[in-house]
């Protein structure tokens, strides 16, 4: 308590104020790691570039109507027919109607095929990544939890898988049904078969991711307190593990979706990917061969594409793993 002095001849002194003490304010796990992140500038810069060419596949046939940009349109006229269809001018033909040139002997825009090329490359990758996600985080949890017979039947099935030679048995698979299957034809075909491929055989990665973090987390506390308060199996794994288990989901995803984006290009370009007249990244760099020592621009412009989209995503991957991480400091 604070009392007031009186003294003699005077009046009592006012009582003494404190000033207010600053309110310490906790922060959650979350704000952590985004804090975290913000102080990582290639990381940002990553993360800007990823939001930057998600919007670029979503809204790509509505910048192409804006802009009036046809990625098929032939433009005969802008080539030189003297040297085998090769773009007039220099740098492939770049001119403000073209910003980065026309390909050879069909005069198609390059700019407006590399934008159609990102929605294909981005859908194959996200769709791939979601599917292997999603079966390699169930069976890698299971195999985690119960361990036993359940953990040897799941690792053993993940062998077999790791063990399959990927690219080969895509382009068997590819090549098979590229006349057509399940009711589907052209372009979706194409796209359904090239995300179950790259998606159903990659899930054994993020099974073991996910197996060796469920072994760590089995053994803590909070399950053991879920246990005694009689929660059963299928409890523990989807409402106590599996949401301690998003950030290492997280970033091997964002690490898993560039791996995805190249090996779909790979296809496309070894011919039994996305099939002409669809652009993608990989077709066009494989019809970039055959002039690469006459239009260098032709193989540069999808080649570049495909070098910042896979370093984007890697240096979020690599920020989201530094931000995730607690034993980070």
């Amino acid at each position: 308590m604070t009392a007031s002095v009186t003294t003699a001849g005077h009046e009592p002194e006012a009582p003494a104020t404190e000033s207010p003490a600053k309110k310490i304010e906790g922060r959650s796990l979350g704000q952590i790691a985004w804090t975290r992140f913000k102080r990582d500038k290639a990381a940002v810069a990553g993360g800007v570039v990823v939001i930057l060419l998600i919007l670029l596949a979503v809204l790509a046939k509505p910048i192409e109507s804006v802009f009036g940009l046809a990625p098929d349109a032939l433009n005969q006229d802008l080539l030189d027919a003297n040297l085998g269809g090769i773009p007039l001018g220099d740098w492939g033909g770049m001119s403000w109607d073209h910003p980065l040139g026309v390909d050879p002997l069909q005069g198609r825009d390059l700019l407006a095929r590399v934008i159609e090329g990102s929605w294909v490359s981005l859908l194959v990758a996200f769709g791939a990544t979601l599917l292997s996600n999603t079966i390699g985080t169930v069976l890698g949890v299971m195999a985690g939890y119960y361990g036993g017979w359940v953990d040897t039947l799941i690792s053993r099935i993940m062998d077999v898988f790791l063990a399959f030679p990927l690219l080969l048995f895509a382009i068997a698979i590819s090549t098979s049904l590229q006349g057509g299957a399940f009711g589907l034809h052209g372009l979706p075909l194409h796209i359904m078969v090239l995300i179950f491929v790259i998606g159903f055989f990659n899930w054994p990665y993020m099974g073991r991711i996910v197996r060796g973090q469920t072994l760590s987390l089995r053994e803590r506390e909070f399950v053991h307190a879920a246990r005694s308060l009689g929660a059963r199996g299928p409890f523990i794994l989807f409402k106590e593990l599996l949401p301690n288990l998003v950030g290492p989901i997280l970033v091997y995803s964002t690490l898993l979706i560039p791996t995805n984006i190249l090996f779909e290009a790979g296809l496309s370009f070894l011919g039994v990917g996305i099939q002409p007249p669809q652009a993608s990244w990989g077709g066009i760099l494989q019809d970039a061969i055959k002039y690469y020592q006459v239009d260098p621009q032709y193989m540069v412009v999808p080649g570049l594409a495909i070098f910042l989209t896979v370093l984007a995503f890697n240096l979020l991957g690599d920020g989201l793993r530094d931000a995730l991480d607690p034993k980070n400091n």
